[in-house]
């Protein structure tokens, strides 16, 4: 988990690095251990009024294909040079007329062991036809808490934030030149900067 200062850092950096005809405007930059997430805005199609549900669905759907494949070689530029000074693997995603499309992303496995109830749990999902095995079952259940948890989850997130500025400021904390302590997730570019 990284700082406010450090995603406002890392954000800025993609401000500064995307091409300007990129994105009509830079949406989202997420952060975890492994991915940089970056999404953006494109241009929605231009439509006639009253147009159907499904030609706008099927516009938008081309747009977003069209945007992938036109800015491939920009995007894998940027990528590549933040994967190098971040250390992380960036992921791409649009927002366009109403809907997000994420492009290749990481899929990170996550080893758990659960008890007999929580199986049960996934096993259901499974025989509902919600899921296609335990894994699948399990990633629903996380997902599932992300659309319903999103305060609390803020209010957590907030507090860990809070918790690596008290560590930073403790006795076994490493200095850097200027004397302040940095924590221990900083993107490698902040730790290395010369």
């Amino acid at each position: 988990m990284i700082t406010t200062e450090q995603h406002e850092k890392l954000r800025g950096w993609f401000v500064g690095r995307l091409p300007d005809d990129l994105f009509q405007s830079l949406s989202e930059v997420t952060v975890d251990r492994e991915e940089i997430t970056v999404i953006g805005r494109i241009a929605e199609p231009r439509l006639a009024e009253g147009t159907s549900d499904a030609e706008k669905e099927a516009a938008v759907e081309s747009r977003i294909q069209e945007f992938r494949e036109r800015t491939r070689d920009d995007r894998v530029a940027v990528a590549r040079e933040a994967e190098h000074r971040f250390r992380k693997k960036v992921s791409w995603g649009v927002e366009c007329g109403g809907e997000r499309a994420l492009f290749t992303h990481v899929a990170a496995p996550v080893m758990t062991r659960l008890r007999q109830p929580q199986r049960q749990v996934l096993d259901t999902l499974i025989a509902a036809g919600v899921a296609r095995s335990r894994s699948d079952a399990l990633a629903w259940c996380v997902r599932l808490v992300e659309r319903h948890a999103d305060d609390w989850l803020t209010e957590l997130r907030d507090s860990l934030e809070h918790v690596q500025r008290v560590r930073a400021q403790g006795p076994d904390a490493e200095s850097t030149e200027d004397g302040e302590a940095e924590p221990e997730d900083t993107p490698r570019d902040e730790q290395t900067e010369n």
